[in-house]
């Protein structure tokens, strides 16, 4: 079991990122002792940083570590990939982004979408026959892409942790960290496919 001051965790996102969606999730993780990098592609807003959307208008920015192109799935614990509406939207057209979510996938690292986050993981390929729950306008997307919706706080089906809304974050990052300490799932997935 990995502890999680050891675990190294990227957040995935782009300006018009649900604020409280990325930033909950990296003081949580950065205060249990991991090591939390944010990544966000060239075609953001600024230089440096992204910009959050908060209720109705630009939010916070929160500095970027490296462009996603600079990723290397391998130097990672587990993929966090905040909601809103604009920043999935956005990401989904950048084909990087979608190649480092199909990464930590299929190496078993835990992969963490909360809100609109699992539009990525439809567009991804890695959602059909797996329990999970989204924000719920997007209901009938999930389960067209096959997944197994359900509308619970926290889903996880080997490694895949979804969440609906920033109201569940404390649950998300939880499981996060729980999910982090059981190490790869790689090995129970194709067991279980």
């Amino acid at each position: 079991m990995p502890d999680i001051k050891q675990a190294k965790i990227l957040i995935m996102a782009t300006d018009g990122f649900e604020q409280s969606e990325l930033m909950v999730p990296q003081e949580k993780l950065s205060n249990a002792g991991a090591t939390v990098e944010v990544a966000a592609p060239k075609s953001r807003m600024k230089s440096g940083k992204i910009y959050g959307w908060d209720k109705s208008d630009w939010g916070k920015t929160v500095s970027v570590d490296k462009d996603i192109d600079d990723v290397n799935p391998a130097d990672y614990d587990a993929l966090v990939l905040p909601g809103g509406q604009i920043n999935p939207d956005k990401l989904r057209a950048e084909s990087k982004a979608i190649e480092i979510i199909r990464a930590f996938y299929s190496s078993g690292k835990t992969v963490a979408a909360i809100c609109h986050a699992p539009w990525l993981l439809i567009e991804a390929g890695v959602i059909k026959g797996k329990k999970c729950t989204s924000y719920h306008s997007i209901k009938t997307d999930v389960i067209n892409a096959g997944g197994q919706w359900r509308d619970e706080t926290v889903v996880t089906d080997q490694g895949l942790v979804t969440s609906r809304n920033p109201g569940d974050l404390d649950a998300f990052v939880n499981k996060i960290i729980e999910e982090i300490r059981e190490g790869s799932h790689a090995g129970r997935r194709q067991a279980a496919e």
